[in-house]
């Protein structure tokens, strides 16, 4: 695997803080065993962990009003697959891709796998764009894709997906998701039924395209660019149309695309319940759809977001492995420092959800012990699981502080000389 940050370096960094972070896992470990809990055991679970990166974060994003370049943002598919390499260098947590077509459609698929292999890297999900108009395109989406009503235009957008499963076959994924921003914008302006019906028709040849071992997502989103009424706008829509298509079509939950005060951690716990739990795109929302990077705003949600995952996995054993990937807009922060650290606090959350006592917990929602059963939630949440992190990092050969080693290696100074900025340009494909 090739380094992209030099390894003497990393190692330098890890030695500075190794008399400190011994002192503070070997004092987290005493409290944890008066616990019941093995910190060993904890940081291998830790070191257990992966969430993908998405290509198109690796660039700077924008708002609906303005975009403002990054120094150094990656230019094309092979710079920012060098980003995700030093992300998952340093953290130890990103093994794997997820790709954004046709942004990053290659003119050599096995250039491309190849190129991920040697930087130490896979692909995870792919995702298909039919909520843009592309340069040289027949058919428009301004008026709905799968949705439209127009059979050339569905025509379009279905073989764009269909596209998007034969490169990443190439590439290795096994995994397709689709999300659409069609719907309405004024009362009237289509029959709600009838959308919805067109997407399911779309939706059935992406489906029937599907190799044997993969899946399709179905991402659900509240609102935006459609403002009255949007196709896919909720789980139990994503959920009637997951259960149409059949078992390969699952649901992807967004955390940033709920209204505020949405309960997710239920949504988790339903589309689990009944076997339609595909996967996250990890992030965090204060006002709608931020994506502002995960546990910046409400950790304790995504806690219990993984909490209802911890119980997942105890019912449903090895057969319940839902995908998890980041996906963020980065406007006014370096984007491998947002990514390494939204990385940092899902993980976190992750292990977190390993120290409640379920035992206990069963037994005070069995005695209606409402105060004492949240507070052994809380227990779990408060607990400063840092060393824990830093000490998996370590022994997986990353960065004790990953964000400290990353600015001493001074890798974003070192691309921005090689990578000019492109004004008005976007790397990720985001406005």
């Amino acid at each position: 695997m090739t380094s992209v940050i030099d390894a003497g370096l990393v190692a330098d960094q890890n030695a500075r803080l190794d008399a400190q972070l011994q002192a503070d896992y070997e004092g987290l470990g005493g409290m944890l065993a008066r616990r019941g809990l093995d910190i060993d055991q904890l940081t291998a679970l830790a070191q257990t962990f992966a969430v993908a990166v998405p290509s198109w974060g690796a660039g700077t994003g924008g708002t609906r009003f303005a975009r403002f370049p990054g120094r150094g943002e990656p230019r094309n598919v092979f710079e920012k697959l060098e980003d995700c390499a030093v992300i998952h260098q340093l953290t130890r947590a990103t093994p794997s891709v997820s790709p954004h077509f046709p942004w990053d459609k290659p003119t050599d698929a096995s250039e491309l796998r190849e190129t991920a292999k040697a930087l130490g890297l896979s692909f995870d999900a792919v995702n298909s764009n039919t909520f843009q108009d592309q340069q040289g395109q027949e058919q428009s989406y301004k008026f709905g894709s799968l949705t439209s009503t127009s059979a050339a235009v569905r025509a379009q957008a279905v073989a764009h997906n269909i596209e998007c499963i034969e490169i990443g076959r190439a590439i290795g994924s096994q995994a397709l998701t689709v999300w659409v921003g069609d719907g309405a914008n004024f009362p009237g302006q289509h029959n709600l039924r009838g959308a919805l019906e067109r997407y399911l028709d779309s939706m059935r040849e992406i489906y029937a395209a599907l190799p044997g071992d993969w899946n399709v997502f179905i991402e659900h989103k509240l609102f935006e660019p459609a403002f009255y009424a949007t196709t896919i706008a909720d789980w139990g829509t994503s959920f009637a149309c997951a259960t149409e298509l059949g078992p390969k079509a699952k649901c992807l939950v967004d955390l940033g695309h709920h209204a505020p005060n949405t309960n997710i951690e239920m949504i988790v716990a339903r589309l689990a319940q009944f076997g339609k739990l595909g996967g996250f795109h990890f992030n965090d929302s204060k006002y709608g759809d931020d994506d502002l990077d995960s546990g910046s705003i409400n950790p304790f949600q995504l806690f219990l977001v993984f909490n209802e995952l911890a119980d997942a996995a105890r019912r449903e054993g090895e057969a319940f492995k839902p995908a998890y990937m980041l996906d963020q807009s980065h406007n006014v922060t370096d984007p491998i420092e947002s990514l390494m650290s939204s990385a940092g606090e899902v993980q976190r959350a992750f292990v977190q959800s390993a120290l409640v006592d379920r035992a206990a917990l069963a037994g005070l929602q069995e005695r209606n012990d409402v105060l004492e059963a949240a507070q052994t939630l809380k227990r779990a949440f408060r607990t400063d699981v840092s060393p824990i992190l830093a000490m998996a990092r370590v022994r997986s050969g990353g960065a004790a502080d990953p964000l400290a080693c990353y600015r001493a290696s001074g890798y974003r100074d070192r691309v921005a000389a090689l990578r000019p900025v492109r004004a008005g340009a976007s790397s990720s494909g985001i406005v």
